[in-house]
């Protein structure tokens, strides 16, 4: 059975929002909405600045609006303002994720019109934390919900690593001697922690490889973010796996701490091990 165009309309519109509100810094102008918008993160990054070299200590960021089509709110920690670069780069993303969000509910709604069926309103909102904050890195993780009129919205997850001596961000890829070194080190914990999460959300032990939901994930290829305690060092990984990757939608998303050990240190570059103390 082919689906309503309306309906396939809908699913890119779901995937293309994931995808730009993980994206780098964007874009071009979009109405009055994220002209204000840019306006508004200018004078964010211009306060920062001022914080910054007055040693004022940085407020969080928020931005929230709603209308008929999309209701949408971006916001970021302190720690984050208090970085000019990264302020920047955050409030870029902004801009373009709501952009895009605004044309793709106005499509919709033009659809719905068309196709006379009811319209829903879309929402994007993200929000970034802060997971660890040391001598040497600033975490964050971003988390993004999407609902754009279907039966239920999604979640994507994306990291922003900020190396506070080199003053950039970096991947965390960069910690790596190598990615296959690193997976090598936290494979087997992080299958049996998954395994041991999955058990206590099914209720029942899990016999691995029984099927799709059962086998072990890539580590690697889902979201992998640095934790630390306050004041400390970077003493686990966090693996972030979404719906649908794991287990079924049903399930929500799985947070699999790998703590720091020898194994793990080894496969960390020698300019970054100092950063990293052994997990629990």
């Amino acid at each position: 059975m082919i689906a309503p165009e309306w309906v396939r309309r809908r699913s890119a519109l779901l995937c293309v929002l994931l995808a730009a509100a993980c994206s780098g810094p964007a874009g071009n102008d979009a109405g009055n909405d994220a002209g204000n918008d840019r306006a508004n993160a200018a004078d964010a990054v211009g306060s920062n600045a001022a914080a910054a070299s007055s040693a004022a200590p940085a407020k969080p960021f928020k931005l929230e609006d709603k209308s008929e089509a999309l209701e949408f709110s971006y916001a970021y920690p302190a720690q984050a303002a208090a970085i000019p670069v990264v302020a920047e780069k955050l409030t870029g993303q902004m801009d373009k994720a709501k952009a895009d969000a605004l044309k793709a509910a106005a499509e919709d709604q033009k659809s719905a019109k068309e196709a006379d069926y009811p319209f829903r309103q879309h929402s994007l909102q993200t929000t970034w934390t802060v997971h660890a904050d040391t001598p040497r890195f600033l975490g964050l993780v971003g988390e993004t919900y999407v609902y754009t009129g279907g039966a239920h919205g999604m979640t994507a997850w994306s990291g922003l690593l900020w190396d506070k001596q080199a003053a950039k961000d970096i991947p965390v890829t960069a910690l790596m001697t190598s990615p296959a070194a690193f997976s090598a080190a936290i494979s087997g914990r992080f299958c049996n922690a998954l395994d041991d999460a999955r058990a206590e959300k099914r209720g029942e032990k899990v016999k691995r490889g029984a099927d799709d939901f059962s086998i072990c994930v890539d580590p690697m290829k889902q979201v992998l973010t640095p934790e630390a305690g306050k004041g400390g060092g970077i003493d686990r990984i966090r693996v972030i796996i979404g719906p649908y990757e794991a287990g079924p939608y049903a399930e929500g998303s799985y947070d699999i701490d790998v703590p720091v050990d020898a194994a793990m240190i080894q496969a960390i570059k020698p300019e970054y091990r100092a950063a990293f103390v052994a997990g629990r």
